[in-house]
């Protein structure tokens, strides 16, 4: 098995690709005309074309039928229908909802990951104390246990900046300045935290870099909001961009959006500060917070 399948969630994608594609060749058919004509709910098919769930054999047949596929195409379908069922360590937390499994296991897959966050530090940099305070910050009140387990899960994605097999991914993190000026979880906290962004940026394969107010006017304007670009190992599968939202989260796949979002980080980082001089700012802010 290639270094990129070691889990479901990119087999999933491969799957749900090309299942829209022989959908919408069959004379433009509608998911909701699809949906119907196999008596399944809508969201069904939305799952499965978006890679979020495990795909039965049996249903990949019935669509491959319903599409007119060839029985070359069923079959290479059929067969990659059992790894969408092949589990990562984060399916063990079923707190998790399903487009952000679907990360998880991106991220995993990923050989290389370019980052821009605006409000909080990057999920795979923050320190436990700082996880907590972020998951405490909720509408309803949400059991302690349950807190736990989420930053448990980004503690867990923590190794992926020192893995060594079955690669060691490259990681390219640009923060905006105000996220060093925003207090979560009190001073000491911050202190800590902006001291790991320190020491992480001494890792070979990773670069953190600090957008300055004085950046002013930059693309990231324009995204309006963080955003990640994973670009892997296998070759058929695209470079894909995720931009988490409130409730849920855009994958973004398409070669004029990945161009997009990549010349869009290419002028962040281009406006940032240096590795170095972005690690002593760290160490001065976490001076400032003790």
């Amino acid at each position: 098995m290639s270094a990129a399948l070691l889990n479901s969630s990119v087999p999933r994608r491969q799957l749900g690709r090309e299942l829209r594609r022989l959908r919408e060749e069959r004379g433009r058919m509608a998911q909701i005309e699809a949906a119907r004509v196999l008596t399944w709910s809508n969201s069904k098919l939305w799952r499965m074309e978006r890679g979020e769930v495990p795909v039965r054999t049996e249903d990949v047949v019935l669509l491959c039928e319903l599409y007119g596929a060839d029985l070359k195409m069923t079959e290479a379908l059929a067969a990659l229908a059992p790894k969408t069922r092949e589990k990562g360590w984060w399916h063990d937390y079923a707190s998790i909802p399903s487009w952000f499994e679907l990360f998880i296991g991106l991220e995993e897959a990923a050989s290389h990951l370019r980052e821009y966050h605006t409000d909080l530090v990057s999920g795979v940099l923050q320190t436990r104390e700082y996880a907590t305070a972020v998951f405490s910050m909720n509408q309803v009140e949400v059991p302690a246990e349950e807190i736990e387990r989420k930053v448990e899960v980004r503690m867990r994605r923590a190794r992926l900046l020192t893995r060594i097999e079955p690669y060691l991914p490259g990681f390219g993190i640009v923060l905006d300045e105000s996220i060093l000026r925003r207090p979560i979880g009190g001073g000491r906290t911050m202190a800590a935290q902006l001291r790991r962004l320190a020491e992480a940026g001494e890792l070979p394969n990773v670069s953190i870099r600090v957008l300055p107010f004085s950046a002013g006017l930059h693309a990231g304007l324009m995204a309006h909001g963080p955003f990640t670009i994973l670009d892997f190992p296998e070759p058929n599968e695209p470079t894909t961009v995720y931009v988490e939202e409130l409730t849920g989260a855009l994958f973004l796949d398409r070669p004029d959006e990945a161009e997009r979002y990549a010349w869009t980080f290419t002028d962040i980082a281009g406006r940032s500060l240096s590795e170095q001089a972005s690690r002593d700012l760290f160490w001065r802010a976490a001076k400032e917070y003790e």
